[in-house]
């Protein structure tokens, strides 16, 4: 399981090593997160699941 919190500081440290702009909207029940044009949905919960985190991660370019 990874925390919420390390997922989100992991990926705006990414979009700063690219020098890219983070952007952040809050919706119901999920965080709409954008990184440059890759845009990617982060779940509202404490700890997000090992899978679902590395999709996310995946997603926004962080791992390939």
């Amino acid at each position: 399981m990874m925390k919420r919190r390390e997922l989100l500081q992991r990926i705006s440290r990414h979009a700063k090593q690219q020098g890219l702009l983070m952007e952040i909207t809050e919706g119901a029940s999920h965080t709409k997160v954008r990184v440059g044009d890759r845009v990617t949905v982060v779940p509202r919960h404490a700890e997000i699941n090992e899978v679902t985190a590395r999709a996310v991660l995946k997603q926004i370019g962080v791992l390939l």
